[in-house]
């Protein structure tokens, strides 16, 4: 990272204090959307959180993770919540309705909340890219999810308070 030529610089880092963290996962495809499942748990216990303090809300489909992230977010008993599932592009345009309003629901609960929601709702063409993002070739992006979710949680420890934070 470049630091800026003066003033603060703050960075995130994976790891940090004990938190909760909540994984809010689509039963629709769930052979893939498990392995993300799976891949997210990884990534937080090989960094210190404790099993007990993961919870996982299983939910129909990704239109559904957006409701259900903002019930977790607004309980205020998470440092950050990871979103996880897989929408396979069909032969309608339901795939490019539900790509959108589950990645745009998750990040309105961000910003009404400030709880970090991490998105690894899987948008892809094929069962191939899916099964490719879900511990193969690409890896796996719930892993990946969870790493960002703990740098955020470090990250927003770092910065300063608002007023409104204070309250």
């Amino acid at each position: 990272m470049t630091e800026p030529r003066s003033g603060q610089t703050f960075e995130g880092r994976p790891g940090g204090k004990p938190a909760r963290y909540a994984l809010a996962a689509a039963k629709f495809n769930a052979m893939i959307v498990e392995k993300l499942v799976d891949g997210a748990t990884e990534a937080l216990t090989r960094h210190g959180v404790d099993a007990a303090d993961i919870d996982l809300a299983w939910v129909p489909g990704a239109l559904e993770l957006p409701l259900v992230v903002q019930r977790l977010a607004r309980s205020k008993q998470y440092a950050a919540i990871i979103a996880l599932g897989t929408i396979i592009r069909g032969e309608t345009s339901h795939y490019d309705i539900v790509a959108l309003n589950s990645a745009s629901g998750c990040a309105a609960v961000a910003a009404e909340t400030g709880v970090p929601i991490l998105n690894a709702i899987l948008t892809v063409e094929t069962l191939e890219q899916a099964l490719d993002r879900a511990g193969g070739e690409v890896g796996n992006k719930g892993f990946d999810a969870a790493m960002a979710a703990l740098e955020m949680v470090d990250l927003l420890a770092k910065l300063p308070n608002t007023p409104k934070d204070r309250e």
